[in-house]
């Protein structure tokens, strides 16, 4: 028999028995359902995340620390404390310039966190404000602000404010396309719903060296004893960067960013002990880490060896890269192990489908192979039969993955909306998803079809043929 004679035997006999064959058609969906919705969890929220690093560049920077010091606990803002920075590579003047001066380096600058006071009128809020260089205007994510402009240079009064402190200032941000009121939560709170425009061009004011000095004090000596009061630094506000989303990396940086030189008229007393005002000898020409910028990923492995050559740590989100893929494998490896079992109880319909089908077909069978009809062509028949039940039922499978994951996106938006945030895609149906579903479901469906098919082409015709 030539193959369309075998397509059409095989379509003949699932509409025959049209009811059964929905029945395990449908047993196929949703088990490619379940995998394929599973699985583009995962890779949504890789997509997120290395879609959101890849926006703000961090797949291009270089974080420098002083040798055989932890990234991970200067990175979280801890200080090191003096005892132990004389004993690492120091990180200075000197050195900014050896770094700036290789090869491959776009951008080197120090990098500087001060927490401070920040107050627009009777709002106000405790953040960290950040230091950095007019030339970082031309790098994302700061060369596309969601409002305004960066900064005009490195010694002038303005400042970047994130839209996430104006929340924590109680100051909504009204967008142009989004929330025209205030969420209940927002109201209770306190809240008012501001214009952009009605941000752009204000002056805040910048209150320093006044936190977190009842930790570490030393023994006897009371806060109470040092009269350092709240120095105040007013800077205009020109541009607002958005902070929305949990996945932006500037949750971790600053809430509010002026220019370098600015930032150095702004007092900056020991924030975490006041052991800094009892060090006359502090060094104001050293620093806890460098932030660098590379002209493309491709040069992050070598200029990162070059720095340590030079006796410093080094970090970067791309040494971390194949760890995040790492994990997020190992994690799409386990939803899709969960999803697997739907169309492994999938399979086991098939087999009964086709099982039941030899039962019915013994004589139809019987008669096949008296007049000629050769085994090879009595399994071709069995397993078409078993792929156009994994073809039709991974093609809807993936239709109801799709609409089941629209469909949870939204109500998941939807509880966020409230809060303030905005709408992410937690799902990700990508070509490889779609193919992959595809080819399993028939896959599964042919390996499920390989006994049955074995089994009917096996019938004695004799007994075949005096079977009811």
């Amino acid at each position: 028999m030539n193959i369309l004679d075998l397509l059409d035997l095989s379509f003949s006999n699932l509409w025959r028995t049209k009811v059964r064959t929905i029945l395990t058609i449908v047993g196929v969906i949703v088990g490619i359902g379940a995998l394929s919705s599973m699985v583009s969890f995962g890779t949504g929220m890789q997509k997120n995340i290395t879609d959101t690093f890849a926006a703000n560049d961090l797949f291009t920077s270089i974080r420098v620390f002083p040798k055989n010091a932890n990234p991970y606990s200067l990175a979280s803002g801890n200080i090191v404390l003096e005892s132990e920075q004389n004993e690492l590579t120091p990180l200075n003047d000197s050195t900014l310039n050896i770094i700036q001066n290789l090869n491959k380096i776009e951008i080197a600058f120090p990098e500087i966190m001060i927490p401070v006071k920040l107050k627009y009128k009777t709002f106000q809020a405790n953040v960290n404000l950040q230091a950095l260089p007019a030339a970082m205007g031309q790098f994302k994510p700061y060369s596309n602000l969601q409002y305004g402009r960066f900064f005009s240079s490195d010694s002038a009064y303005e400042a970047i404010i994130d839209t996430r402190t104006l929340k924590k200032m109680n100051l909504v941000l009204q967008e142009s396309q989004g929330n025209i009121s205030l969420s209940a939560e927002d109201s209770a709170k306190g809240c008012i719903l501001v214009h952009p425009d009605s941000v752009l061009g204000t002056t805040y004011t910048i209150f320093s060296a006044a936190q977190g000095l009842s930790t570490m004090n030393p023994p006897g000596i009371g806060v109470s004893s040092f009269s350092l009061g709240q120095p105040k630094t007013k800077v205009k506000i020109v541009g607002i960067l958005d902070n929305n989303s949990d996945f932006s990396p500037t949750n971790f940086s600053g809430g509010i960013i002026i220019p370098a030189k600015t930032s150095y008229s702004i007092p900056q007393l020991g924030f975490s002990s006041v052991w800094d005002l009892l060090s006359p000898n502090k060094q104001k020409n050293k620093y806890n880490s460098f932030y660098v910028r590379v002209k493309g990923i491709n040069d992050v492995d070598k200029m990162s060896a070059e720095i340590k050559a030079l006796g410093f740590s080094t970090f970067s989100i791309a040494d971390q890269l194949k760890e995040i893929k790492r994990n997020f494998l190992i994690m799409d490896g386990i939803l899709g192990a969960i999803g697997t079992i739907a169309l492994f109880v999938a399979a086991l319909g098939i087999i009964n489908t086709m099982l039941m089908s030899i039962l019915e077909r013994t004589r139809e069978i019987g008669i096949m192979k008296s007049i000629g009809g050769a085994e090879r062509d009595i399994r071709r028949i069995f397993m078409i039969e078993a792929s156009f039940i994994g073809l039709i039922g991974g093609i809807f499978g993936l239709i109801l993955g799709y609409g089941v994951t629209r469909l949870a996106n939204i109500v998941i938006n939807a509880q966020l909306a409230p809060l303030g945030e905005k709408n992410i895609d937690l799902f990700y149906f990508s070509w490889e998803i779609i193919l992959g579903s595809m080819i399993f479901a028939v896959l599964v469906s042919l390996l499920a079809g390989i006994y049955p098919a074995y089994r009917a082409a096996r019938i004695d015709p004799v007994k075949a043929l005096r079977h009811d």
